[in-house]
């Protein structure tokens, strides 16, 4: 079935649902009144006789009038954000209900991977984040929505495209050459952390894969768990060693039938232009070095020609409800978001049903149904790192000279050579991809007894990405003058997963519960790809991709390739001790079998142990009246790390045209990367809940590190996958803080922080191993990076600059030329990360801030390096502090990779602010009506002068990836959006 037609059944489900609700009998009338906990009326809570589907809605003052069957005894009473509650009405047929907010109280649920545990209960380190509390704005994937939200988490948006690709860091990056982003799970789904959007195979141009959770509606993600030391992760084992993220979906709640919905439209404008000079400003620089050609007497900004204002909307939907037999909840969504720079889009449409179900007059048998469908199309601007001398469009907006036209009436000229138009390259270079998702489960369950229960899922997650693109002939770009090229690329993905749990929760004693889980899984990964390209094409008014058998046939290339399928066999399980709610004892253990390594070490096994104290039970703290809540935590455990590519433990080999060649030696002992983790954490509540937090302290080190390794010579061409000797220790604190400031019956103001010290090292490690590639003109293999012993990751190693010579205008570099004269000089890495959140609320107005920063990183600002240098000067423009300098820099003055360019990249940035309304209830139709005005990326406080220090170029190596690059991204944008909500 296609994801359309699939997409459409979705959407009909509702209907069903609606109709099988409507049959009921009535024979008595209920009447009421529902207020929250300071007895202000809630408008439109759920009002349902239990055992039934007959129920309605409160009005404005709170009130509702109900007929019932005249068996119904109990009224089941529910409002978003508030504590259900049941009602009896045997007796009495008025009743009045005070509902409880949710908070963040002990007696919380939280998820934890295979199962839930009370918050009081946890031993490790678990950060929660709730729908409230997510970031607000333009938001593709979910990982935006905790930005700054959770200590210790670092994310990065690597460019302002839409839809494209982030930077996750839980507690730092401890793995040189495996990956280093986190797992995913969605509804106890793992996703393989990969993108099937292709990436470019012709041409210079093309982009980063985007994010790979961009399917994903953020409207109907409920709350983020992120679970960050060892004895939390370790049910994980070897998919757990950069933390795990799990994401639980939005579920209907008992109740009528309720539909919600979203809107929202906003503009987007560029955050931060680059100061490169004007018209005027070029020409006295060309007088001020006596050059007496580049002036065509002009005033033109390139910037303005190739940007515009974007335009947002999204739309989202949502039915649910249900009854205690089964609840179900249907959502569809919608997204239009235009990038900044013409020609750049995201479409996205999705929809996710989430449903549950209890049979049997016992209801012990359930079942639980989730599809998630999405489809993203998009427009991609020619915007990509891995370009020549040409550019890609943003290097040629920058670089254009201010005093040549843009546009000669309706033509566009300099479509070749040195000088590149950008609208000629938005004009002719054209770049689309597909992404087709489905993610479906089934998971039936069975109460054995009250306290035992078993659970069986069967997922499936296939993606489809499609991608084609081509420049046109008339664009004479580097390496393709006066050819053209296209190319088609496919990529598909297939992920399945049979998991078997056997859950126990029982209260053993009045002193000792225990919450167990143990259990069994297997996943399989597939993922194949195929792509098609040629040069030549003599027609310049074809879509070339539809035309390939047009092209030179010698310049045609067709290829496929299918990973190696990579099975992972695990055993695990857990218990969770509580004894008298004083002291708390979790251990955790998981066996590993994986097909990626050598036959003899195919099984990583990781156990973990965290035990708690929490002293606020002990009866020494009866009559305490400063806090409500004090634990301790400790935590030991081990996690692995398996992410490197299918067959790398094997003999592979590459056919050639008349050779056959061996490009990867099989190790046979190739084993599991592993980090082993120490936490101390302390939770605290003073005031009665006015101030709560907690404080953690970890030390990780990863051992065994994979990496791919070059032979060395005599030895034949290839690489071997080998564990490294050294080791990579990274340790730090992490504070979490929440104050209620005000809190009052019309008033109330939070304030939320959270700030983490990262620090990073490598020991152990024979030699250094380079990485971060610089690139623009006049750098060719140019590494600015290094991973070397005594040194955090990927630390900066360049030339050290040290001025202009006054008189002949050359750089100065310690010791001479930079390239063979290199220095430690800092590192990439933020040694300090910072999140701040406040909301204030006055009657029906809310205001909610949030911002984030980061400090203590080095960034190299390559776009300036290469791009806006000196040496443009006459054909080309600069940057104004090029000219702008005390001491005249000569135009042959080469640029060089050095501490000239190296930036401290601190920033404090408001990522969004968002002012709401609730109007209410409009009649007897619209409920819950709110609007707001947000803005995201409204300013940034840095002394970086790129177009935003939270970028990162990718600049990797043989697979070892940078940190810390910028080089001609995507610009950020600033937006604004208006939006509205309301319930029918």
């Amino acid at each position: 079935m296609t994801t359309t037609r699939l997409l459409r059944v979705l959407l009909l489900c509702p209907l069903f649902m609606l109709i099988l609700q409507q049959s009921w009998a009535q024979n008595k009338t209920v009447s009421g009144k529902v207020s929250d906990e300071k007895g202000n009326p809630i408008s439109g809570a759920s009002v349902l006789a239990k055992g039934t589907n007959v129920g309605t809605a409160t009005d404005a003052s709170g009130s509702f009038s109900l007929n019932v069957p005249s068996s119904a005894s109990v009224l089941v009473i529910s409002y978003v954000g508030y504590v259900s509650q049941e009602v009896s009405i045997s007796s009495t047929q008025n009743v009045t209900v005070m509902l409880q907010p949710e908070s963040s109280s002990l007696s919380d649920v939280v998820v934890v991977g295979y199962g839930t545990a009370r918050k009081k209960d946890l031993t490790g380190a678990v950060a929660s984040v709730k729908e409230k509390d997510f970031n607000k704005g333009v938001i593709t994937a979910p990982d935006q929505l905790i930005q700054g939200k959770a200590a210790g988490v670092l994310v990065i948006n690597n460019s302002g495209q839409p839809g494209g690709s982030t930077t996750i860091r839980i507690r730092g990056t401890s793995s040189i050459r495996s990956g280093n982003q986190p797992l995913f799970v969605i509804d106890g789904v793992p996703l393989s952390g990969g993108s099937a959007r292709p990436g470019a195979t012709g041409g210079d141009f093309g982009s980063d894969g985007g994010n790979p959770l961009a399917f994903i509606n953020p409207s109907d993600i409920a709350s983020m768990e992120i679970l960050k030391d060892a004895s939390a992760t370790a049910i994980y084992g070897s998919r757990g060693a950069n933390g795990v993220v799990l994401i639980t979906t939005k579920r209907g709640k008992s109740g009528i039938p309720q539909l919600d919905l979203i809107a929202s439209s906003g503009i987007s404008n560029t955050l931060k232009k680059l100061e490169v000079l004007t018209g005027d400003e070029y020409r006295s620089a060309l007088n001020k070095y006596n050059l007496t050609s580049g002036d065509y007497g002009q005033s033109e900004d390139a910037w303005d020609a190739i940007s515009r204002t974007a335009l947002t909307q999204n739309y989202n939907i949502a039915i649910g409800g249900g009854n205690e037999n089964g609840r179900y909840r249907l959502s569809a969504g919608y997204l239009d978001q235009q990038g900044i720079i013409e020609t750049s889009e995201l479409k996205k449409i999705t929809a996710n049903l989430t449903s549950s179900f209890k049979f049997l007059d016992s209801k012990k048998l359930g079942l639980d149904i989730n599809v998630l469908v999405t489809q993203t199309n998009e427009d991609i601007a020619p915007v990509s790192s891995f370009v020549g001398f040409t550019g890609n469009v943003i290097a040629q907006a920058l670089q254009w000279n201010p005093t040549l036209k843009v546009r000669d009436g309706d033509s566009i000229t300099y479509l070749g050579g040195t000088t590149i138009n950008p609208l000629a390259s938005l004009e002719y270079y054209k770049d689309k991809a597909n992404v087709n998702t489905i993610i479906a489960s089934i998971s039936p369950s069975y109460k054995i007894t009250k306290e035992l229960e078993y659970k069986f899922i069967y997922s499936v997650n296939r993606q489809v990405g499609v991608r084609k693109g081509y420049a046109n002939r008339l664009l004479n770009l580097q390496g393709i003058q006066d050819r053209g090229t296209a190319f088609i690329a496919n990529n598909e993905q297939t992920n399945q997963q049979i998991t078997n749990t056997l859950n126990f929760n029982k209260e053993v004693s009045s002193a000792l519960n225990i919450n167990a889980v143990i259990g069994h899984e297997w996943l399989i990964y597939d993922s194949r790809s195929n792509y098609e390209s040629g040069y030549d094409f003599n027609n310049i008014g074809l879509n070339y991709y539809d035309y390939l058998q047009y092209s030179t046939s010698s310049d045609r290339a067709i290829g496929s390739y299918s990973s190696p399928s990579t099975e992972l066999q695990s055993f695990f399980a857990r218990a969770i001790l509580n004894y008298k709610d004083k002291y708390l004892v979790t251990g955790t253990f998981r066996a590993d079998g994986s097909t990626k390594f050598g036959e003899n070490n195919k099984y990583g096994y990781f156990p973990s142990v965290g035990v708690a104290w929490n002293i606020m039970n002990e009866s020494f703290m009866n009559g305490n009246n400063i806090f409500n809540n004090l634990k301790l935590r400790l935590g030991w455990g081990q996690t692995g790390n398996q992410e490197f590519p299918s067959g790398a433990s094997l003999n592979r080999f590459s056919l050639g045209q008349q050779s056959i060649s061996r490009t990867n030696f099989g190790n046979p002992d190739l084993k599991w990367e592993t980090s082993t983790t120490s936490n101390g954490g302390i939770d605290f509540g003073l005031f009665k809940g006015r101030l709560t937090g907690s404080v953690d302290y970890f030390y990780k080190k990863t051992t065994d590190v994979l990496f791919e390794r070059t032979l060395a010579q005599p030895a034949p061409n290839g690489k071997i996958w080998v564990n490294l000797d050294g080791y990579v220790l990274n340790k730090g604190v992490e504070i979490s803080v929440t104050g209620g400031l005000i809190r009052q019956s019309d008033i109330n103001w939070n304030i939320t922080g959270n700030a983490t010290f990262l620090n990073n090292i490598v020991k152990g490690l024979t030699g250094f191993y380079e990485t971060g590639v610089l690139r623009g003109q006049g750098f060719s293999n140019v590494y600015g990076q290094r991973v070397v012993s005594g040194q955090p990751l990927n630390v900066w190693y360049l030339g050290i600059f040290e001025g202009i010579d006054k008189t002949t205008g050359q750089s100065i570099y310690t010791g001479g030329d930079p390239s063979a004269n290199k220095f430690y000089v800092g590192s990439p890495n933020p040694k300090f990360l910072l999140g701040l959140s406040t909301d204030f609320s006055y009657k029906k107005f809310t205001a909610t801030l949030n911002m984030n920063g980061s400090f203590g990183q080095y960034i190299f600002n390559n776009t300036e390096a290469t791009v806006l240098g000196i040496g443009n000067l006459g054909s080309r423009n600069v940057a104004k502090n090029v000219i702008n300098s005390d001491v005249q820099e000569a135009i042959s003055n080469a640029p060089a990779p050095s501490t000239r360019n190296l930036e401290k990249g601190n920033y404090v940035k408001m990522s969004n602010a968002t002012l709401s309304y609730s109007i209410g209830n409009l009649g007897k139709v619209i409920k819950n009506l709110n609007i707001s005005l947000t803005g995201q990326n409204l300013f940034i406080i840095t002394k970086y002068t790129g177009f935003d220090p939270e970028v990162n170029t990718d600049g990797g190596l043989d697979g070892i990836p940078s940190l810390g690059i910028d080089y001609v991204p995507y610009p950020s944008a600033r937006t604004i959006i208006l939006g509205v909500n309301f319930s029918l």
